[in-house]
């Protein structure tokens, strides 16, 4: 507690404290401290980056920097940056990118990846702890990746250490993790600090006099013990009136900087305007005048300056010392030029001395640092508008041909009115920032560059970026209101047809389905050119979230009406949303036709994720489950490595779906876990529904009926407002599904039978058919044999025009269960056979067995019945479906079987994280192939592994292999 600092703050230094020792202890930890201005946070912080026992960064944010991209992390990161050859090369290129030093990807889920993997390398040996002060002023891009990766380094030596403000939306920002509070100090600690601060020890009645006027405020107790007289401090003099408290203290400052000479006050207002600290900055902002009483500068040789007119100063007209008013500086420099005839020179001691001897700056090999940010806060409040005007202009001058992003904020910042050539500099700075990641900073930079803009094109597409850079950020707000602005500005079709596509793209991501629908069919009527089919592809989407076929078949034929495109994935796109509209006409046989004429023209080398996310739609609407979960599995590869991971919540929907129904239970819900978090982090709402149902279905047929119900309900708050009928089914087929399962056939039967007949907005015709085999097992369990009949035939009609064997099987199973005996077990026996060549038919063939075993019994032929009944237990058990599992071994015990209780399967020991390392690397994957993959650090994975290993009894990777395949 050097220099009294931490007086009274015993509690929370011994927070700090344990903090640290969770690291050291080679745990992850995260802590924000948080209070007021001058409460305490950056001497607290100071004391961790003092006592950590680990490697230290520390980073401080800085209000000048708040918009430029990536800003902190360069920073912060600097001293690590030779640590980034260890990283996966899509994450070191994202890395560099972002910092300037590169080409990178512009995608915000990378680079943060990649500072997650610094971190975790940075981290070793020992540990590590990041410090960083001020959040509240950090670029938005630095906050995210930083924020990203302290949400998943609890398994790594990793501390985050935060000081922030109490604004609402820094708390907002830092939700979720740990807090200290600073509060005022108590009177007795609050006279504590007063004494380890004032030149004389304060008596008891001053002591407490202050410490109430103050309330226990650090700062303004250390500014009051500077203030107060010797006398004043005894009590033989009165104090003054009022001391300085709360805003008191940055009155306190402004009354110190309108007493220093002018020049020291224009290289003050440069430096907090700069906020590089280089002094150089200051001392031309001195020399050039560029604040002070009547604005003066060194004009011609010899002399004398002049007053800039219609400005006006901070010097004699706010109680500056006229004497004083040009300082030693600007006049003997002034002299030396007309003397000498070279450049004049001005010293940082002689520009910044009066400021350092006044307590508010502080000079060193760091260059100019402010004593508090409220001393910068007052500098910059104390100049007029004009002043701070035209320092900006200089600083743009001195940084054009160094930091051209630096000097169009500057530039900008120095604008009166529409400014088109610095509109423009500040959107190239704005593009830039968008290029390596930084969407949210873009977003900002091109709202400004739009707002300076004159009306007309340029302003119209600077609004459209800055809401698709805000988007991209993560902003849906300041997505929405930018793109309504760009929208009052576009004054012909060819302008409104893109902001009406983003219009209905946001709406559909994180709003209601169905006005996106309506939107993009809007949109689509009438539009031609390349971007068309864009629009008409998410019109497509649109429809099968809302479950509106009506709206389907309207997509498919403006999709025929549009000229036959020459592309490859044009022609691709034609044939799906063809195929999908026909379908939905029902002309099942033209439908499927032109789907599997679309599959057969995708490049088996495709890598484009959109595109193989409608190959997987595809392959779903013929029926083929195996081919759908291997087109969405390369859709999540592709893009966790081309720079488009923004994608990635929805293409993990179809993943964890295609999973799914291949009966990886456990795989399919650790990607919709990573999709849900990825989802809630970048305010994909709609896309968080998604997972949530699925997560739902997935507990379903685990067994775990609180898992299911909570996720059902979460899916459903957003789903059903939302007109989502896709998600809403599938979380009402995820109850259906526990309730079969668990064995209560009324009830399953109940909830299970209005996905058969879905209004758009409630349901989708993918619930009807997808469920089908499942309704008709309910109702004949129910008793309602007719109901049973009636879905059989409708799926009967589904799948006439589908060459997809597993469909067939699951219709002569459906079939079976409507028939008497023997012609039901004969069905049963032949869907068994059909499904056990079927890629990712494994629980539908446990099923089956099951109802075979289940018939077998029922007509007293147990020992027929024993061997598929065992087969279908161990199924279940392997897949981890445990009331299928309870269900196959109780009719194994009836059919004369003593059936012991099966042993937990292997997989089923490692959390969602561990099997979606265990199979990648089952695939054969590296480390950093994984980390790639999963935004994740290789000495993740490589964590990971050590505790995958042990778990499942195996040494190696071959072993690994063998067991998965099993």
């Amino acid at each position: 507690m050097a220099g009294g600092e931490l007086v009274g703050r015993e509690a929370e230094t011994a927070a700090v404290d344990g903090f640290l020792a969770r690291v050291r202890g080679g745990g992850g930890a995260r802590l924000v401290v948080r209070g007021r201005p001058g409460i305490g946070k950056s001497a607290l912080l100071r004391y961790a980056a003092a006592a950590a026992p680990v490697r230290v960064l520390r980073a401080t944010a800085d209000e000048a920097e708040g918009r430029m991209a990536f800003a902190l992390l360069h920073q912060l990161l600097h001293p690590a940056l030779g640590l980034s050859g260890a990283l996966p090369e899509p994450q070191r290129r994202a890395l560099h990118g972002a910092l300037g030093l590169g080409a990178g990807a512009d995608d915000r889920f990378l680079v943060s990846a990649a500072v997650t993997s610094l971190l975790a390398e940075a981290a070793q040996p020992d540990g590590l702890v990041c410090i960083v002060d001020d959040v509240h002023w950090a670029d938005r891009a630095s906050a995210d990746a930083l924020l990203f990766a302290a949400r998943r380094l609890d398994a790594h030596p990793v501390g985050l250490l935060f000081g922030a403000r109490e604004d609402p939306d820094t708390l907002h920002l830092l939700r979720g993790l740990p807090e200290l509070r600073l509060d005022g100090l108590s009177g007795a600690e609050a006279a504590r600090l007063l004494a380890a601060h004032a030149p004389e020890p304060p008596s008891s009645a001053v002591a407490a006099r202050v410490a109430e006027a103050t309330g226990g405020h650090p700062l303004a107790l250390r500014e009051a013990a500077r203030l107060l007289t010797p006398a004043q401090l005894a009590g033989a003099a009165p104090l003054p009136d009022p001391l300085p408290a709360g805003e008191g203290v940055a009155a306190l400052y402004r009354r110190r900087i309108a007493g220093l000479p002018a020049a020291t006050r224009a290289a003050l207002l440069a430096a907090a305007l700069d906020g590089s600290g280089d002094p150089a900055v200051g001392e031309a902002a001195a020399l050039h005048g560029a604040a002070g009483p009547g604005d003066r500068r060194p004009a011609e040789a010899g002399a004398p300056a002049r007053a800039e007119a219609g400005d006006g100063g901070v010097g004699a007209a706010e109680g500056g010392n006229p004497a004083e008013g040009s300082g030693e500086a600007v006049s003997g420099a002034a002299g030396a030029e007309a003397g000498s005839g070279g450049p004049p020179e001005a010293s940082g001691d002689v520009v910044f001395g009066p400021a350092e001897a006044a307590g508010l700056v502080e000079l060193g090999a760091g260059g100019v640092r402010f004593g508090h940010p409220l001393v910068r806060s007052a500098v910059v409040a104390a100049a007029s508008a004009a002043e701070r005007r035209r320092t900006h202009r200089l600083l743009a001058e001195r940084l054009a041909g160094s930091d051209p992003d630096r000097a169009a904020r500057h530039r900008a910042a120095a604008a009166v009115g529409p400014d088109e050539e610095a509109a423009a500099a500040l959107a190239a700075a704005a593009g830039r920032a968008g290029s390596r990641g930084g969407h949210a900073d873009a977003a900002a930079a091109y709202r400004l560059a739009a707002d300076l803009s004159p009306p007309g094109e340029a302003r119209a597409g600077r609004l459209r970026n800055a809401a698709e850079a805000a988007w991209l950020g993560g902003l849906p707000g300041q997505a929405q209101s930018n793109l309504a602005a760009a929208r009052a500005e576009a004054r012909t079709p060819g302008d409104r047809l893109p902001l009406e596509r983003l219009r209905g793209r946001f709406e559909l991501a994180s709003g209601d389905a169905a006005e996106a629908l309506r939107i993009l069919l809007a949109a689509a009527e009438g539009a031609g050119g390349p971007l068309a089919w864009q629009v008409l592809a998410d019109a497509a989407e649109a429809a099968a979230y809302v479950g509106d076929t009506g709206a389907a078949a309207r997509v498919g034929a403006l999709a025929e009406a549009l000229p036959v495109p020459g592309g490859g994935a044009e022609r691709f796109l034609r044939d799906v949303l063809a195929g999908d509209g026909a379908l939905a006409r029902g002309d099942a046989g033209r439908g499927a036709g032109l789907l599997r004429r679309a599959l057969r023209g995708l490049p088996a080398d495709e890598d484009d994720p959109a595109l193989l996310l409608w190959a997987a739609s595809s392959a779903s609407m013929l029926g083929d489950a195996a081919a759908a979960a291997a087109y969405g599995a390369r859709a999540g590869r592709a893009a966790r490595v081309s720079g488009v991971a923004g994608t990635l919540p929805v293409i993990l929907e179809n993943a964890a779906t295609g999973e799914r129904f291949n009966g990886d239970i456990a795989l399919s819900a650790a990607l919709s876990e990573e999709g849900l978090l990825l989802a809630e982090e970048s305010g994909a709402a709609n896309s968080a529904a998604a997972h949530h149902a699925n997560l739902a279905v997935c507990d379903a047929l685990r067994g775990r009926e609180d898992g299911c119900r909570a996720h059902a309900r979460e899916a459903l708050a957003i789903a059903v407002p939302h007109r989502l009928g896709l998600r809403a089914g599938v979380a009402v087929y995820a109850l259906g599904l526990l309730d079969l399962g668990a064995g209560r056939f009324a009830q399953a039967h109940e909830r299970l039978t209005p996905l058969a007949s879905p209004a758009p907005g409630m349901g989708s015709p993918v619930n009807a058919w997808g469920s089908a085999a499942d309704r008709v097992e309910a109702a004949v369990a129910a008793g309602d044999a007719d109901a049973a009949r009636e879905t059989t035939a409708f799926l009967a009609s589904w799948v006439a025009e589908r060459e997809a064997p597993r469909s067939r099987a699951l219709l002569a199973r459906c079939e079976a269960l409507t028939r008497p005996d023997p012609e039901g077990v004969g069905l049963l026996r032949e869907a068994l056979e059909a499904l056990s060549g079927v890629d990712g038919a494994g629980f539908d063939r446990a099923r089956t067995a099951l109802l075979l075993g289940e018939r077998l019994r029922r007509d007293r032929r147990p020992a027929e019945a024993r061997p598929h009944l065992r087969a279908a237990a161990e199924a279940f058990q392997r897949m981890g479906a445990a009331p299928w599992e309870r269900r196959a071994a109780g009719e194994l015990r009836a059919a004369g079987e003593a059936a012991e209780p099966a042993a937990p399967g292997a997989l089923d020991a490692l959390t969602p994280q561990e099997l979606r390392i265990a199979r990648l690397v089952a695939e054969g994957a590296s480390n950093r192939d994984v980390a790639a993959r999963l935004f994740l650090s290789p000495r993740t994975v490589e964590y990971h592994l050590y505790k995958v290993y042990p778990k499942l009894g195996i040494g190696s990777r071959t072993e690994l292999a063998r067991l998965l395949a099993r």
